[in-house]
């Protein structure tokens, strides 16, 4: 299989409220947005990758025992901390160094779903060149 390109699809349960979320509060960038003014759905830039917020679930995944998590690489942890506090994004597990060397916080996003935002210190092994 070749891919070509790639994307999270998630389908929320109150997609405006996902998509405030998304574009506003965590502050992603538009890729492009699709579908009539009843059911938008919106795609984000996640970095290397994308993010599709559409549709509509009837629960949210956390709520059936399920759902996707996304790893959020982000240049200053303590920033995006103090940020999203202040504007009342649930805050599942403060900001802290991993065993592994690297600091993690975990956010949930409006349904529930895992987001962990990573920040890579300047000493750890995925910042060197391995050649």
């Amino acid at each position: 299989m070749e891919v070509l390109s790639s994307r999270v699809l998630i389908r929320p349960v109150d997609p405006a409220r996902s998509r405030v979320f998304y574009r506003d509060v965590l502050g992603l960038a538009v890729y492009r947005e699709f579908g009539g003014p009843q059911s938008p759905g919106t795609v984000f830039f996640l970095g290397q990758g994308l993010l599709e917020v559409s549709g509509h679930a009837p629960e949210a995944p956390a709520a059936r025992g399920a759902g996707p998590g996304l790893w959020l690489q982000v240049r200053d942890l303590a920033a995006e901390h103090g940020r999203l506090a202040a504007a009342g994004v649930a805050i599942t597990r403060a900001p802290r160094r991993e065993p592994w060397g690297l600091d993690e916080m975990w956010i949930a996003d409006p349904d529930g779903i895992a987001l962990v935002l990573v920040e890579i210190p300047a000493d750890h092994p995925l910042r060197r060149d391995q050649r």
